[in-house]
């Protein structure tokens, strides 16, 4: 196991040791992703057989690849799964024939306003193959056949996830999500795996409050899977928190859960006020990541989504020019540091009871103030205890006491702690 610390620079080495596989929304690219997330993280590996039912949907088959190629009359490879995993389209049934390029053409992908950038194509549920690559490449390609080889297997196997829990001092649970299906785009979504794998490091140097369960599963197909496998424990998801687009220049961005006043969403609007960070919030939309499988009206779970530019706001998004380059230690550094504040102020956030409600308490015999003396913030400690015994009436957590205040969460949650050692706050 990897010593436990986090920085920028180690979540960028994980990026890169990530971005040359060929991942999948199923296969071998799946299992060497997770075979090295685990090196990090020990992972409990889920197989889900082809044909499953999960909720409305079905487990497909399996897809893998070996090589793939558009060779002109020389032999020259003019386009080359081995050069990009992003030249072939996704899922692509295997292929092996001589064509015209008329005809080759009906089969190509290009994005004619990035004539340098390849596209990130796939047909998951309907038998197709295909080759994405640069338009400039394309225009430069004359009349004549070329050879069309995809080396590729489809057929039954199994769709595979991971989990990571970090046991808690609750059974009630936080879920952190993340995909693990795009090949060779390093901020979607490899900076999300990078992110949620130090994140898991990071809550285990302690013991939380909650529970956190971590989720590594393809897109749609693998959120949904999961909880059609899991709808005995969805009750005790308590919280959530998807991580994409983790690692891009953008500022910060949350998306609220399908509620939109799930007390993640308070957590991250707190957070990221207070911190001074150039953000977004935004509301909940039935398109983006895996929130909307969790978010949706079944499960309703209070589950958010935290990116830097947003799911498909940058025009690098889906193509290879969202590569090793774009991302950057830095943002992922930014973004691992906003969930362990947010989640900090999560599992701290109780509420208490006053047991001396009949008028204030006098603090000064119970060295409460004694305890403040020549502190430069002891008028802003001596605030929050006032706040918090005002507001500990079973009904408010320790966060309407911040915001309604607008004082700094750790300061109420300091005052909370020396109130309840001085017996005058029960949990």
């Amino acid at each position: 196991m990897a010593p436990v610390t986090g920085t920028g620079e180690e979540m960028y080495a994980l990026v890169e040791r990530l971005y040359p596989l060929c991942r999948s929304i199923t296969g071998d690219g799946v299992r060497a992703t997770l075979d090295i997330v685990g090196e990090y993280v020990p992972l409990r590996v889920h197989e889900v057989p082809t044909g499953t039912q999960v909720l409305d949907w079905t487990v497909p088959q399996e897809w893998n690849i070996r090589d793939a190629y558009v060779a002109d009359g020389t032999g020259r490879r003019v386009v080359d799964f081995a050069a990009s995993s992003l030249h072939v389209l996704g899922y692509s049934v295997p292929v092996s024939a001589t064509m015209p390029l008329s005809e080759l053409r009906e089969h190509l992908y290009t994005l004619p306003d990035h004539p340098k950038w390849v596209p990130y194509r796939t047909s998951y549920y309907r038998p197709e193959w295909g080759f994405c690559l640069a338009q400039e490449t394309l225009d430069a390609l004359p009349d004549g056949d070329y050879e069309v080889r995809i080396d590729s297997t489809l057929a039954d196997g199994h769709l595979t996830y991971a989990e990571h829990v970090v046991p808690g001092q609750v059974a009630d649970e936080v879920l952190v999500s993340c995909h693990v299906c795009h090949p060779s785009l390093a901020n979607d979504n490899l900076t999300g795996i990078a992110v949620a794998t130090y994140l898991a490091r990071a809550l285990a140097e302690r013991t939380p409050y909650y529970t956190y369960r971590f989720v590594f599963a393809p897109g749609t197909i693998g959120a949904i899977t999961w909880l059609a496998r899991n709808a005995e424990r969805v009750e005790r998801v308590r919280h959530g928190l998807v991580l994409a687009c983790a690692g891009d220049p953008g500022d910060l961005t949350y998306k609220r859960s399908r509620r939109g006043d799930a007390e993640i969403d308070r957590v991250l609007r707190h957070v990221l006020t207070a911190s001074g960070r150039p953000h977004r919030i935004t509301e909940f939309t039935p398109y983006g990541y895996d929130e909307r499988q969790y978010c949706s009206p079944g499960f309703d779970l209070g589950v958010g989504s935290l990116s830097r530019t947003p799911y498909a706001g940058y025009p690098e998004y889906h193509t290879s020019a969202d590569d090793l380059e774009f991302v950057s230690p830095a943002a992922m550094e930014d973004t691992l540091a906003v969930c362990r504040e947010a989640f900090a102020v999560l599992d701290r956030n109780r509420r208490y009871v006053n047991l001396s409600p009949y008028g204030e308490p006098q603090l000064g015999r119970r060295g409460l103030y004694d305890s403040l003396g020549g502190r430069s913030d002891a008028k802003e400690a001596q605030m929050a205890m006032l706040w918090v015994l005002s507001l500990s009436d079973g009904e408010h957590g320790l966060l309407d006491v911040a915001e309604r205040s607008g004082l700094p969460f750790d300061t109420v949650a300091a005052a909370a702690d020396a109130l309840h050692g001085a017996g005058l706050l029960k949990a």
